[in-house]
């Protein structure tokens, strides 16, 4: 809401809001209503408002998430695919039938989008062999496709790992095919345009 600014709000009906006042208990509290909060996340409503972000999550997410499913006809170790908007979970296995979770091979995976692809994910579930991605709202299709053609690489490098056939170390990288939005740089979270706008809006603050 405040876009790593601490603000919150409560949101009610009011229904609810009415009983509450009607008990005749006084709520008070330090930063209620602090100004500078109200105005950041104000901004920051306002952006999400006027750049359609809602949407976008909403369409890159349906895409990414359409992109990761084709990765279990891609990869063996590649178990559920799940997800939601931009929030997304790729589900790592020694066996897919029994679901046999690869929390080595997860860990792997996070550590090389990191070191190798500069890209932050992390891993999760009861057995920690999920990896996750929860982009910004920004996250557009030319960012996913960055990721995708990351993962991609990555679970490459790891069945070439288990097969004995990595040469170079563990900088070298696995042979994927590079995305035209990628190899074009096009892989910037938001155009110059909607940038300049923030700053304006920023500013304004």
């Amino acid at each position: 809401m405040g876009n790593g600014h601490p603000v919150g709000a409560v949101v009610t009906t009011p229904e609810i809001a009415e009983s509450f006042a009607s008990t005749g208990v006084c709520y008070f509290n330090t930063y209620g209503g602090n100004p500078v909060s109200c105005a950041i996340a104000n901004a920051v409503m306002r952006v999400i408002d006027e750049e359609k972000l809602q949407e976008n999550a909403l369409n890159v997410g349906k895409y990414l998430l359409e992109q990761c499913r084709s990765l279990r006809f891609e990869y063996e170790m590649v178990g559920d695919i799940r997800g939601t908007g931009l929030f997304v979970g790729i589900e790592l296995v020694t066996n897919r039938k029994a679901r046999t979770p690869a929390t080595k091979t997860a860990k792997a995976v996070v550590d090389r989008m990191k070191k190798v692809h500069k890209i932050l994910v992390s891993s999760d579930g009861p057995d920690d062999n999920v990896i996750k991605l929860k982009p910004p709202m920004v996250f557009n299709a030319a960012n996913a496709d960055q990721f995708l053609y990351a993962i991609r690489e990555c679970l490459s490098f790891m069945e070439n790992q288990e097969k004995g056939q990595v040469n170079g170390g563990s900088e070298s990288r696995a042979t994927v095919p590079m995305p035209a939005s990628v190899t074009g740089g096009l892989c910037n979270l938001a155009n110059g345009a909607l940038s300049e706008k923030r700053d304006q809006m920023i500013k304004s603050v």
